[in-house]
C-alpha cells in the first residue's frame, strides 16, 4: 500500500500512498482532502520501524478518501546507536525544518525514559522547541504517550507522576464530554495502555485542557487544548498492533531473567487467554525464586501467543478519522499559507 522514496523536496524521507494523486490545482473543496502529515518517531531503536508502519498504516485506513502525504520526522537528540542512527538519516528529515515548512498536522511519538524528569531528557530543548512550532505551524498535533506528558509539562508546567504500578493492557473507556474528536466512538470502547506514569485529570482541568475520554480504573485517556493549533493528547496507544502488549512484556519479562529489573512484570490486563496468563504467571513466581545467573532465559510456548487481532481497532480509526477530518477543515479555512499542491 505504501514505499518509501527520497522526498523530491529534499527535506526527508516520505511514505506515499500509491493511490493516484488528485490533480494539483483544482477547487477549493478538492484541495482540503490533500494533507501533509509529519510523524516525529521517538521510539526506542527496536521499536522504529514497527511505529512507523503502525502509524502509516492507521492513517492510511482511516482516510482513504485523503490525498495523504505522512512525512518522516526524528529529533537529532534522541541517543541512538549508531546504526539506527544511519538508518533514519535516510529516510527521517530533522525536525527544524518544520520552522521553514509548516505541515497540516504533525503526530509526536513518545519515547523510553531515562532521566528522573522529562525536563532533564537529553532532547528535551529540541522538543521544546518542535511543541512551540507545531503550536504555530500546524491545524492540529497529536502527541502520544510520554510526548503528551512533555507537552503538558511545556505549555503549562503540569509534571507527570509515577504510578503505584505500571498500566499495561486493554481497558474500557468513556467518552467525556461531546467533541468532534469523539464523535462515533461508542461507550464502553477499548483502548490499549502501556505506561509507568500518568497525568491528573484536576491539574488538566485548573489549567484549561479538556477531557475527552478515561476511565476509573485508568485515569485519563485523552484530552485536548487549542493553543493557536489543537492539541490532541494520548496517554494510551490506540495505533498499536494486536501483539504490541505481547513483545513489551516479552522485552520486560526478558529484562527480569538478565537481572535488570528486581520483580517480574504483570502481564497485561485483559489481554491474554486466561491459560496463558496462568503459565506465565506460574513461570514468573519460579524464575522469582532463582539468582539471575540461574535464571531460565527461554521462555514458555504461552508468551509466543498473542491476540489474533486488535479489538481497540475501530475505536483507533473512528478517533484518527475524526482528526483527519478536522485537520481537513480547518486546513481549507488555511489555504492562503499552504505550501504545498498549488
Amino acid at each position: 500500500m505504501a514505499e518509501t522514496r527520497e522526498n523530491p523536496m529534499g527535506i526527508g524521507g516520505e511514505l506515499v500512498d500509491l493511490r493516484e494523486r488528485r490533480l494539483r490545482k483544482g477547487t477549493i473543496r478538492d484541495r482540503r482532502r490533500r494533507l501533509d502529515v509529519g510523524l516525529v518517531n521517538n521510539m526506542p531503536d527496536a521499536a522504529v520501524a514497527a511505529t512507523e508502519r503502525q502509524f502509516a498504516g492507521l492513517l492510511r485506513e482511516a482516510g482513504p478518501e485523503y490525498d495523504l502525504r505522512l512525512r518522516l520526522l526524528a529529533l537529532h537528540s534522541v541517543p541512538r546507536d549508531p546504526a539506527t542512527r544511519a538508518a533514519m538519516a535516510r529516510r527521517y528529515a530533522r525536525v527544524d525544518m518544520l520552522a521553514e515548512r509548516p505541515f497540516d498536522g504533525l503526530i509526536v511519538t513518545g519515547a523510553e525514559p531515562n532521566a528522573a524528569s522529562l525536563d532533564q531528557e537529553p532532547y528535551w530543548d529540541e522538543l521544546r522547541r518542535l511543541l512551540d512550532h507545531a503550536d504555530e505551524r500546524t491545524a492540529s498535533t497529536i502527541l502520544s504517550c510520554l510526548a503528551a506528558h512533555a507537552g503538558a509539562l511545556h505549555f503549562d508546567a503540569i509534571a507527570r507522576r509515577p504510578l503505584a504500578a505500571k498500566i499495561s493492557g486493554v481497558f474500557k473507556i468513556e467518552v467525556a464530554a461531546p467533541h468532534p474528536l469523539a464523535q462515533g466512538l461508542e461507550a464502553g470502547f477499548l483502548a490499549p495502555h502501556s505506561r509507568r506514569n500518568g497525568l491528573d485529570a484536576g491539574d488538566l482541568a485548573a489549567a484549561g485542557y479538556a477531557l475527552l475520554s478515561g476511565s476509573p480504573e485508568i485515569g485519563v485517556d485523552a484530552f485536548h487544548k487549542r493553543g493557536k493549533a489543537l492539541f490532541l493528547f494520548l496517554q494510551g496507544h490506540p495505533e498499536y498492533d494486536a501483539d504490541s502488549l505481547a513483545r513489551e512484556y516479552r522485552r520486560d519479562m526478558a529484562r527480569f531473567l538478565n537481572g535488570q529489573l528486581s520483580r517480574p512484570p504483570e502481564p497485561p490486563k485483559n489481554y491474554f487467554l486466561a491459560q496463558d496468563e496462568a503459565a506465565m504467571r506460574a513461570f514468573a513466581a519460579q524464575a522469582a525464586g532463582l539468582e539471575p545467573p540461574r535464571r531460565p532465559q527461554a521462555l514458555p510456548e504461552a508468551f509466543a501467543r498473542a491476540l489474533c487481532a486488535a479489538p481497540w481497532r475501530a475505536a483507533s480509526l473512528t478517533l484518527y478519522r475524526n482528526w483527519l477530518g478536522l485537520l481537513a477543515e480547518r486546513t481549507a479555512e488555511r489555504l492562503p499559507i499552504r505550501r504545498y499542491g498549488g
